[in-house]
């Protein structure tokens, strides 16, 4: 079982940053691919961005490329996500989950198995 705590969510001008934070719990945090995912309210989830077991490899979505950076400490269970020149449509609620079992990080949501609570970043134009 792994449990997974977002922080670090707010209301920011756009133009402006936010870092966002996940705490995992679970022995087997280092090898497991963790993302990002966002969801607007009326709108489907969306990827973000993902992470491979190491750190070496990652992924993002066309729409963040060059403004967002995802991270990961093994040593401290967390993975952040770097936000940076925030626009007004980046507001929606941003998730963290993990791809327990599976090293790479995908796009497809139905690929990770455990999910955090979520935390809202609310971007003012």
């Amino acid at each position: 079982q792994v449990q997974l705590v977002e922080s670090g969510g707010g209301l920011v001008q756009a133009g402006g940053s936010l870092r966002l934070s996940c705490a995992a719990s679970g022995r087997t945090f280092s090898m497991s691919a963790m993302g990002w995912f966002c969801q607007a309210p009326g709108k489907e989830s969306e990827f973000v961005a993902g992470i491979s077991g190491s750190g070496s490899s990652t992924l993002y979505a066309d729409s963040v490329k060059g403004r967002f950076t995802i991270s990961r400490d093994n040593a401290k269970n967390t993975v952040s996500l770097q936000m940076d020149s925030l626009k007004s449509e980046d507001t929606a609620v941003y998730s963290c989950a993990a791809r327990m079992g599976s090293y790479y990080p995908t796009r497809v949501r139905n690929n990770y198995i455990y999910w955090g609570q979520g935390t809202q970043v609310t971007v003012s134009s």
